[in-house]
């Protein structure tokens, strides 16, 4: 079941199917985004060439994206066609599919833990959700990145934030390059941890401006381990470039030193 998805798919729709059965006019597959009800790719739907083996082209088990021609749910009918599917259509479904599919699983893992139904929970954050993000995937995959916040801005629940993080930490490998490097600083003032931490506090913060993931790890005092991780290795320099500048002139207004390493 997809959640939130209509009985029937619409026109010119991208759908992944799995082929059923074939005939010499053509094969049947079952929708999957779509409980699995059945529909109709012609022979001359499959190719934009003459076909002289269906199976040359498809066969029984096989996944594939066709696009829907026509829908009479009145009916129960649904025809489909391949050739008028390209490479890159295809990528993108399997793509949207794959997604889907990893984040209705992520949802139940949730709701369990919730104890709430999947289809309650999904109802709960999808609308929300959809406000910023392409897809419930998309969230849960910056979720793992960064932390509950960016549901709790949202304006969903914090229980269901952290159960959502948590899962979403515990099931999505993030994908992304971290550079790193080590703080070395030392504060004279009367309040001189609460102003290195208080420093350090602001900088983190400053992630999600730098669309990076920040953390900072202290080794003992006086040294501590900056870990910026971005999507690409130029989007990690530039952030933590700007990280260490922007401490650097924070520091300034204390009594002490700061210096920075790259490691």
């Amino acid at each position: 079941m997809s959640f939130g998805r209509s009985e029937w798919p619409e026109n010119g729709e991208m759908v992944v199917a799995t082929v059923s059965r074939i005939e010499s006019y053509g094969a049947y597959v079952t929708l999957d985004e779509y409980a699995s009800k059945e529909a109709l790719l012609h022979i001359s739907e499959i190719s934009s060439r003459w076909v002289r083996n269906i199976r040359n082209h498809v066969k029984e088990g096989q996944k594939v994206v066709l696009q829907v021609l026509r829908v009479d749910a009145s009916k129960g009918q649904v025809d489909l066609s391949l050739r008028r599917v390209n490479r890159d259509d295809k990528r993108k479904k399997l793509e949207h599919w794959k997604k889907t599919r990893k984040a209705e699983t992520l949802l139940k893992l949730a709701a369990q833990t919730l104890m709430m139904t999947p289809e309650d929970l999904f109802n709960e954050i999808n609308p929300p959700i959809s406000t910023k993000y392409n897809s419930i995937y998309d969230a849960l995959e910056e979720a793992a990145k960064k932390n509950s916040i960016i549901f709790i801005e949202l304006g969903i629940k914090e229980k269901i934030a952290q159960v959502l993080t948590e899962v979403a930490k515990d099931k999505i490998i993030v994908k992304g390059v971290t550079v790193h490097g080590v703080y070395e600083a030392t504060a004279l003032g009367e309040q001189g941890v609460e102003d290195i931490k208080g420093v350090f506090m602001d900088i983190k913060s400053l992630g999600d401006e730098l669309d990076s993931s920040v953390n900072i790890y202290t080794l003992g005092a006086p040294k501590y381990k900056l870990e910026v991780t971005s999507d690409d290795y130029k989007k990690a320099e530039i952030a933590i470039d700007k990280l260490v500048k922007h401490t650097e002139k924070l520091w300034t207004n204390f009594e002490g030193t700061i210096s920075f390493k790259r490691m």
